[in-house]
């Protein structure tokens, strides 16, 4: 799903309240930050420099917890679920907040049972292969898959995931015929296309740039709808004219429910801090995205927007619920 750039989101001041005093003192103990995908991949990696960054700015030990499963939905709904004290944050991804509830029935609702506090970073999804494979383009991809009997696999984060998603639209819109082998993080579904197992996936770059430096995986086309600077020769699927969809991950950082608003624009107040910080952009930049910040006004507005253009999306191709 292509995003808003939000650059002037980086400038924010955030309203001032009285807090109360044990809200003016916070944070005074650690903070943990749920992870729900698994160590290695994209919002594993975000999700340690968000809290190396917290640590520093809020003078305060951020511990970060990897709770992997079911495409991000089971570490979301331990954030969802817990005490809103600021205390239990998430840096979620976009699959289990705007585009599984298109899709099923989840154990909470995004757009109610969370605090949206700002973005973090936008991280386009790359078609990547085995190097092994006769295909040399996208288009490629697809009349191999179906000149196979058993077509293609790709690796995916779950079931309900974007990756899976990315990939679902790219099979309607060509004719493809691809099965789906889901893997606990966006990493391993990666490191499978490196190994044999699969044939190809639509990772998030930060994934794939090190296996596309090493050779172990190529990369055929990217998902948004601009090309990627850190890829400049890398066409999009949509220049190709194989989709008219742009597909965009992104993590964002949010808190429970109810979590008082001082504490979340305190919170928001250092994500803007952090996406101007230097040393974090160049990280950033090598891992393949882009760091944005917008105030928790925003952030909900752009989900409740979001939510409904992927629930239009899948409807049309068949995937919605």
């Amino acid at each position: 799903m292509r995003l808003p750039v939000l650059a002037a989101a980086a400038l924010l001041s955030f309203a001032s309240a009285q807090p109360s005093a044990a809200q003016d003192a916070y944070p005074n103990r650690a903070i943990k930050l749920i992870v729900p995908f698994a160590a290695g991949g994209n919002t594993d990696v975000v999700g340690r420099l968000t809290a190396a960054y917290m640590q520093k700015a809020l003078n305060i030990s951020v511990v970060v917890e990897n709770r992997a499963g079911a495409g991000g939905i089971n570490g979301t709904d331990v954030v969802a679920k817990a005490p809103p004290d600021g205390y239990t944050l998430c840096v979620c991804g976009i699959g289990p907040i705007t585009v599984s509830p298109a899709t099923e029935k989840l154990p909470y609702d995004p757009l109610k049972d969370l605090a949206p506090i700002s973005l973090i970073n936008t991280n386009p999804l790359i078609l990547v292969v085995n190097p092994s494979l006769e295909a040399k383009t996208a288009a490629e991809v697809a009349a191999l898959s179906k000149a196979r009997p058993q077509g293609l696999s790709y690796g995916t984060v779950g079931a309900g995931g974007l990756m899976q998603f990315a990939a679902e639209i790219f099979r309607v819109k060509t004719g493809s015929n691809f099965t789906a082998v889901p893997y606990r993080g966006g990493a391993l579904a990666t490191a499978a296309v490196v190994s044999g197992e699969v044939q190809l996936a639509f990772s998030n770059m930060s994934d794939a740039m090190a296996q596309m430096a090493a050779g172990t995986v190529r990369p055929l086309a990217i998902t948004t709808a601009r090309r990627n600077p850190q890829t400049p020769d890398i066409p999009t699927l949509i220049e190709l004219g194989l989709v008219d969809y742009p597909v965009e991950s992104w993590n964002g950082l949010f808190a429970p429910a109810g979590t008082p608003q001082p504490i979340v624009d305190k919170l928001a107040q250092a994500m803007a801090d952090m996406v101007r910080d230097e040393a974090l952009q160049k990280r950033m930049a090598d891992i393949g995205s882009i760091p944005v910040a917008n105030t928790p006004a925003e952030y909900a507005s752009m989900l409740r927007e979001e939510t409904g253009q992927w629930a239009k999306a899948l409807s049309v191709i068949g995937l919605a619920k």
